[in-house]
């Protein structure tokens, strides 16, 4: 049997990608943090590691000697610059502690879970070959993911193949704290209106199993785009509102207003100590308008696009059957 190492194995992907792997027979050890809550990972045949990929000791020794896959699938995903230097030891020094670990195992493999941010604030369709501005971006994400895919790249360069996934927006099951807090919000009528922007999704089941076929048919040093459903806002307000049967804002605010008020509500945050409701970097995002086709992906990694509806209905459901959502 194969055997893989997870990093990330108790968050949103790192779930979705041990329950593949393990269904397909993988042996897996997940790391984790002593404080991680492992109410999900223990429901699957894994073996488990305490330690952080900001501790190169305690992540060096729990790499099993010349494991066939790393998954490095743990990242940063903050959205607030008062926490960005916890974010750049994550996703920089992070990723850098995981490759020298891989190296220093004997890994036949790395898969690095980046991010379509690593490409910076682009418009328009964005493709593996488009100039990446993350270096100079003002974003910390979307600096550091490309900061740590140079990580990557240098440890190719030592002779670790790996392999670049770039996921866009992912929506379904075992998510918690991404796109699933709109799913609460909606539920709650907590939303004033819907941010004017287009972004592009992807089934997170669709997205791990890339990850794995990237194993045998990924090009080392190569990068592939994980999206294909292009959505706007609207159309994923839309689609959450009718799968639980619930209102959802009439109003698609200006892109000039949701900057401003990202300023002012991160400023106020600032005074009381509470963490923004909107920052200058989720209005950003937000208000931007992105197409990511995913055709490497799809033509080389037998990628598949799936219907936004299919990937709120699921999301959803997963939602309901743990108990995190009524059934409308």
């Amino acid at each position: 049997m194969p055997s893989a190492f997870v990093t990330g194995g108790t968050g949103f992907v790192g779930l979705n990608l041990i329950a593949e792997l393990a269904a397909r027979g993988w042996t897996v050890t997940a790391l984790h943090r002593p404080t991680s809550d492992l109410t999900y990972l223990a429901r699957f045949p894994v073996q488990r590691a305490i330690g952080s990929i900001t501790d190169p000791a305690a992540l060096a020794a729990a790499v099993p000697p010349e494991v066939d896959v790393v998954f490095h699938v743990a990242g940063n995903t903050n959205q607030w610059s008062r926490q960005n230097d916890a974010q750049t030891l994550d996703n920089v020094d992070g990723t850098e502690n995981v490759v020298r670990a891989a190296l220093q195992a004997g890994a036949k493999r790395l898969i690095h879970t980046s991010s379509i941010s690593a490409y910076g604030d682009i418009g328009g369709r964005l493709e593996e070959s488009t100039p990446s501005r993350a270096a100079r971006s003002w974003i910390n994400y979307q600096r550091t993911k490309w900061l740590g895919e140079e990580k990557v790249r240098a440890g190719i360069a030592q002779g670790l193949p790996a392999v670049i996934m770039n996921p866009g927006g992912i929506l379904g099951p075992y998510d918690l704290h991404t796109w699933a807090r709109l799913f609460v919000l909606i539920d709650k009528g907590g939303l004033p209106g819907i941010p004017p922007g287009v972004t592009s999704f992807a089934h997170v089941r669709e997205v791990v199993k890339a990850h794995i076929a990237a194993v045998d048919h990924g090009r080392v040093g190569e990068n592939y785009l994980l999206a294909g459903t292009d959505a706007s806002y609207l159309d994923l307000f839309t689609a959450i509102g009718r799968v639980m049967g619930k209102p959802i804002p009439k109003r698609v605010l200006p892109a000039a207003f949701l900057r401003l008020y990202a300023r002012v509500d991160t400023a106020l945050a600032a005074l009381k100590g509470n963490p923004p409701t909107l920052t200058p970097e989720m209005a950003a995002s937000t208000t931007r308008r992105l197409s990511v086709p995913s055709i490497k992906a799809q033509r080389e990694l037998g990628f598949r696009t799936v219907p936004l509806e299919t990937m709120v209905k699921d999301c959803y459901d997963w939602l309901v059957a743990e108990g995190k959502l009524g059934r409308g």
